[in-house]
Parts: structure tokens; C-alpha cells; sequence
């Protein structure tokens, strides 16, 4: 799967983000490595686990940081220490970082005012994007006795109170409740269709899903695939499975079950289970529970510690190192794996 490019060449400063072999080392550590994407308007989301570099790569597009290597760019100039550029962006941080002291207006006006707008001018965009996530009616609350949720929309606020063409967002949906989280996803599809970039980070599928189809696996700091989500969920499908079954007589039940699934590449036996690989696991998974239900074969539970994203990562980060060494990018299916 390959997300295919936006264009940007009638403008050279349209919306957009641009990163071109980015890395970036702390000291011996190697947080990004060698990321190249292009990305315009619409909402794009990055994925990956905990500690895989998504917060390294939008702390560099979002200016914060300085490359180590490659390039990166926003709106067709680098962001770092560039002004210009950063004006262009609205950064919402995973980190709570609030004056419990301030109320929410007084906290978003502030920071208003210190992009540069008027005092009165950024009172009238702090209430008009506090509005947007639906806290008109707390907004003169101190922020101090604010919800986690009401908390997160306060700081998305402040991250579109500029109108900018690019809005980077680390985490944005961590600790909203319902009615906070479809408030969010109805601002940000709104702020997409009127032509912004919107990239947000996550490590739960689900949450890509509500809002975009356009999605970035990263793990280990390599970008190792790229895509829409149904190719993502097909991949949790396709790559190889250990499908493990905890049942009575489990050496008659694995024979039974290999007359039946050709597509089977192993079977290891336990004394009350037995796990089989394969590469077919959706076929194999309904084998099982078919031969069971055939043969009267009481089955306890059946397990696959390959259906999560966390071994998906894995398997295309392996499956993409051995086709870096062909030059060529690896297909997984109809996925395209991104070798690093």
C-alpha cells in the first residue's frame, strides 16, 4: 500500500510537510532514521507503539527540534528557528503544561497575544476557538478544575487560535471521554476541509480510524509502512500467525486440524494445547472452530500473540530490513513496506 503524493507545485509554500531522509540522533541514541514523506492537506495520522519516534518527528516538523540529518519542511521552508514558518503552525503537545490559575480564556488569549496579535484581537480568536471545542460555557472556569478531557480540548484550542495551515497534534485524543472525542474529531475534519494539514499521533488504531484513512505505521524510528487502515488491518491478517489452542487431546485435535489446512507450516505440541503457524490465519481460524464443532472437540481458548499491532510492527520492520537489502521497497499484500 502507498499513499500517493499531494502536489504542492503551483505554491511552493502551500500547506504541506515535506521530510526528506530525516534522522535525529541524542547522543548515541538514534530516535528518527532516515524518514522521507510528503503530506498536504487533509488529516493524516501516524501510528505506532510507545517510544517509536512519532513525538521526535513532529516535535522536528513543528520546529522544536534541529535534524540531525536530512531535511525537513513546512509550508516549503524549514521550521526550525524560522519564524515565518512557525507562525504557519499550531502545535498541541502530549504534555499538560497549563497555569491551573488562568482560566481557559485568559489562557488562550494569552497565548494569542504572545503570537503577536492585539490584546482585544486575541480575546475575540481565544473564545471563538474555545468555542469550536464546545467550552463556551467553561471557558471563564480556571482550567485548574477542568476534566482531562475538558483540559485536552483547551489545549487544542490554543493550537488553532492562529488559524494555521498546519496543526500538529501529539496524542490529542489521550484521556477524552466520549463527548470530548467527537467534539475534537468534528473541529479537526472542519479545520482539514478548509485546507489546513492536520497530523496527529496515536498508538491505537482505532483512534486513525475515526478520523482519516491515510495512515503512517513508524516503530523503531523507521517509517516501515504506508497506507490507508483497511490495508493496516488486512496486514494484521497476512503477515505470519501462531494461532495457539488450549483443548483436550491436543495431538488428535492438531491432526485433525492438519487434514483439514493445507496452508498450515508448522504445529507444536503442549501437554494441553497446541500452537499452529501459518500464513493464512484467517483460513486457519476458521478451520479450527470447524473441525472442533465436527468432531465434538471441546476447546478452552484460542490465542495469537501475532494479532496486535505491536508484532506487526515487528514483522515489517524485519520484513522491510531484508528488502532494503534488494534497493527495492517489500510488499505485504497489496501493502507497500517501507524498507529502512
Amino acid at each position: 500500500m502507498s499513499i500517493p503524493e499531494t502536489r504542492d507545485d503551483a505554491r511552493s509554500d502551500a500547506p504541506s510537510i515535506r521530510a526528506v531522509q530525516l534522522t535525529k540522533w541524542y547522543g548515541q541514541v538514534t530516535a528518527l532514521q532516515d524518514v522521507s514523506l510528503h503530506l498536504g492537506p487533509g488529516v493524516w495520522g501516524l501510528l505506532g507503539p510507545n517510544g517509536s519516534g512519532k513525538t521526535t518527528f513532529l516535535r522536528l516538523a513543528a520546529g522544536q527540534l534541529r535534524p540531525s540529518l536530512g531535511s525537513v519542511r513546512v509550508c516549503g521552508d524549514a521550521p526550525f528557528a524560522n519564524p515565518n514558518v512557525l507562525r504557519r503552525i499550531g502545535l498541541c503537545p502530549e504534555a499538560d503544561a497549563m497555569y491551573d490559575e488562568l482560566t481557559a480564556l485568559e489562557h488562550v488569549s494569552t497565548l494569542a497575544e504572545l503570537s503577536g496579535y492585539p490584546a482585544k484581537e486575541a480575546k475575540e480568536r481565544a473564545a471563538h476557538a474555545l468555542s469550536v471545542f464546545g467550552l463556551t460555557d467553561a471557558m471563564e472556569r480556571r482550567v485548574g478544575g477542568y476534566s482531562r478531557g475538558m483540559r485536552q480540548r483547551t489545549k487544542l484550542a490554543q493550537a488553532i487560535v492562529h488559524e494555521p495551515d498546519v496543526l500538529i497534534l501529539d496524542e490529542p485524543l489521550t484521556g477524552t471521554d466520549p463527548r470530548s472525542r467527537a467534539v475534537i474529531l468534528e473541529a479537526l475534519r472542519a479545520r482539514a476541509e478548509a485546507g489546513a494539514v492536520v497530523l496527529f499521533s496515536t498508538h491505537v488504531l482505532h483512534e486513525v480510524e475515526a478520523l482519516t484513512d491515510r495512515v503512517m505505521l513508524i516503530a523503531r524510528g523507521q517509517l516501515v509502512a504506508q497506507g490507508e487502515v483497511g490495508e493496516i488491518r488486512d496486514l494484521l491478517h497476512e503477515h505470519p500467525h501462531h494461532i495457539h489452542v488450549r483443548c483436550e487431546r491436543p495431538r488428535e485435535f492438531a491432526s485433525l486440524v492438519l487434514r483439514a489446512d493445507a496452508s498450515i507450516a508448522s504445529v507444536e505440541l503442549h501437554p494441553d494445547a497446541v500452537t499452529f503457524r501459518t500464513g493464512t490465519p484467517d483460513q486457519t481460524y476458521t478451520q479450527v472452530a470447524e473441525v472442533a464443532l465436527a468432531n465434538g472437540h471441546p476447546i478452552e481458548s484460542i490465542t495469537s500473540p501475532d494479532a496486535t499491532l505491536e508484532a506487526l510492527f515487528h514483522y515489517l520492520v524485519e520484513r522491510g530490513s531484508a528488502g532494503a537489502g534488494t534497493g527495492a521497497d517489500a510488499a505485504v499484500g497489496s501493502a507497500k513496506v517501507v524498507a529502512p
